[in-house]
């Protein structure tokens, strides 16, 4: 290979490759330098700074909570670093059985713990009721503070009678505190009314829920701001997910390279796709350099600041693989962005922006001819390359019913004329497709 293209890509490896890696992070040290944080040892683990009162749960919640972390170790050295806000979910392999290892022999009413079921073909009390007693079984706890309807894809399904009833029975019995809802964008092709913001927005006019969980980051604001605003005036506790979007220049620009070493012929359609999102690589690169932006961890930190830096934000849910990721998530607890921070978030919008597919968005679906559920396969594409969940991420894709992204090998990219961020869609699609397809 060239060296002028060795050099780009190792340029990427050391400087941004992966930047802004939802849930990962790239070492421990996120606090600014002007930060006391910054300035203590590693052998002084930080703790949380601040707690926010989740709506009308009344619940004091750390302003970093815990998301999908596959560690009891991890999840048990976060609750002794102050965290006190468990994210869950029936849908997560393992983890209720994982929190509960780490919450053993603690005070259970000093943290809140949200676990979610979603609305399956039984729509009946009797089965959220079965399911909801496993999930107690799995976390080993009498009850849950908040249990969550997962990820409704149509509005009118958070009216659905046999969990709502489900749930008084289970508050009655002490099993359950508070009801709650999750969404971050639509799953298949459909009517792109269905979007996060009508669906949550449905949610909090049906006054039946007192905790949401929702996509919301930097250049992701226009819904999320909304539906912020709606849960202060409703009184609902707010707690985010997909804070740190995620740009996956590495990953995309090694498949490009392997599709160029193997010699596969492709579609000249293809071709073009991939030359656009490799021409809108190429731009952010050379901005990157050009503004400064070589530090993902200061990028990522950053990202956080500006959520915590809304006061309708209650909780940021945060993954972690290591214990120095848990450590850089914990130092930003209390902090606020400044202007310097602001300006590199200003500048990768800029610069970089078009190379993040919007979580929540489906804009560009509508237009798609073939139906491909381009939100959905952008979101298995996170979870694989920016939260290291490689196999399981290739098992949701496989399950995608219809077609999947290989549809747009031989097509016009109709959806790329669509997307009002310029997102080069349909080279990003075929990429994430060779990344999913199971082998």
């Amino acid at each position: 290979m060239p060296e002028k293209t060795t050099d780009r890509r190792n340029f990427l490896r050391t400087s941004i490759g992966g930047v802004i890696g939802a849930g990962v992070a790239g070492g421990s040290g996120w606090a600014r330098p002007s930060d006391p944080a910054a300035k203590r040892s590693q052998d002084d683990p930080p703790k949380i700074r601040e707690y926010r009162t989740l709506g009308r749960t009344g619940f004091k919640v750390s302003d970093i909570g815990a998301g999908f972390i596959q560690n009891e170790s991890i999840i048990a050295a976060a609750l002794d670093a102050g965290v006190n806000y468990i994210d869950t979910a029936e849908q997560y392999p393992g983890h209720h059985r994982i929190v509960a290892k780490a919450i053993a022999g603690r005070d259970r009413k000093s943290f809140f713990i949200s676990t979610k079921l979603e609305v399956l073909e039984d729509k009946s009390k009797e089965g959220f009721i079965k399911r909801a007693r496993k999930c107690l079984e799995d976390l080993n706890t009498d009850y849950v503070d908040c249990l969550m309807m997962h990820m409704p894809e149509k509005a009118e399904l958070i009216k659905t009678e046999g969990f709502h009833e489900a749930m008084r029975e289970l508050k009655t019995e002490g099993r359950v505190r508070f009801t709650g809802i999750s969404h971050h964008g639509s799953f298949w092709y459909r009517d792109p009314a269905e979007t996060m913001e009508a669906v949550l927005g449905a949610a909090a006019e049906d006054g039946r829920f007192d905790v949401f969980l929702l996509a919301y980051n930097f250049l992701q604001m226009d819904q999320g701001t909304r539906i912020l605003g709606l849960c202060r005036e409703k009184k609902i506790g707010t707690t985010l997910m997909k804070t740190t979007p995620v740009a996956i220049y590495e990953l995309m620009k090694t498949r490009i390279e392997e599709l160029e070493k193997q010699g596969k012929k492709a579609s000249p359609l293809q071709v073009e796709g991939l030359q656009r999102y490799t021409d809108k690589f190429e731009k952010a690169q050379a901005f990157i350099k050009a503004h400064n932006l070589r530090n993902p961890e200061e990028i990522k930190a950053a990202a956080i600041r500006f959520c915590l830096g809304n006061p309708d934000v209650h909780t940021v849910c945060f993954i972690a693989r290591t214990f120095d990721e848990m450590h850089s998530f914990v130092r930003i607890s209390g902090t606020r962005l400044d202007a310097a921070e602001e300006g590199r978030l200003n500048a990768y919008r800029e610069g970089c922006g078009a190379l993040y597919c919007r979580h929540a968005c489906g804009l560009c679906e509508p237009a798609c001819p073939n139906g491909v559920p381009v939100n959905t396969i952008a979101r298995y594409l996170q979870y694989s390359a920016g939260q290291g969940r490689e196999r399981e991420a290739m098992a949701f894709y496989s399950d995608i019913p219809g077609v999947k992204a290989d549809a747009c090998r031989d097509c016009s990219a109709p959806c790329e004329v669509a997307c009002p961020y310029g997102v080069p869609v349909q080279g990003m699609l075929l990429l994430a497709d060779r990344q999913l397809t199971m082998p």
